[in-house]
């Protein structure tokens, strides 16, 4: 899964993920089924995790207890193999937000559901271009074919050392 959080995102990814911020759960879900279709990777299991949560926090906006805990449980298998950032999404925040929204729905049960404070609903996080600062001199790095340098003090990096350095 490593592998593939290297690369851009599918553009129904970004609609998909905008939707999702702006509360609009539904939406997200029919662009970010069209970006998990699409993809032939396994970051199409990425979108497909992220589709799910959105389906959860539409099923608590619904007061839909049952739904939430069945779309909560699916989202987290695609989404619990995953590193806390994947092509510049905060996977981990994602994971750790939900997990919030399932606790504080777990409390409030079935019967008190509606009751739920929707300020809850974190947004997903994401960079759609990934910035690389150098850690021995503080300049801005560039990334060229799995290759990050920094043009001021020749400090490099290959796709397999970032995540160490930078997430």
């Amino acid at each position: 899964m490593k592998d593939d959080c290297e690369g851009t995102l599918h553009p129904k990814a970004i609609a998909g993920m905008k939707l999702f911020n702006a509360g609009k759960f539904f939406e997200a879900h029919e662009e970010l089924e069209i970006a998990w279709l699409d993809e032939k990777g396994e970051v199409r299991n990425l979108y497909r995790g992220i589709l799910q949560v959105g389906v959860m926090y539409l099923h608590v906006t619904r007061g839909n207890y049952q739904g939430a805990i069945k779309l909560y449980d699916r989202s987290m298998r695609w989404l619990k193999d995953w590193p806390d950032v994947c092509r510049g999404i905060q996977v981990g925040r994602l994971k750790s937000n939900a997990q919030n929204v399932m606790k504080v729905a777990t409390q409030l049960g079935a019967e008190r559901i509606n009751e739920f404070d929707l300020s809850l609903l974190k947004p997903v996080e994401w960079n759609e271009k990934r910035i690389w600062i150098c850690d021995r001199c503080g300049t801005e790095m560039h990334e060229k074919n799995c290759k990050v340098s920094c043009p001021n003090c020749g400090n490099r990096f290959d796709c397999s050392d970032l995540n160490i350095y930078f997430d």
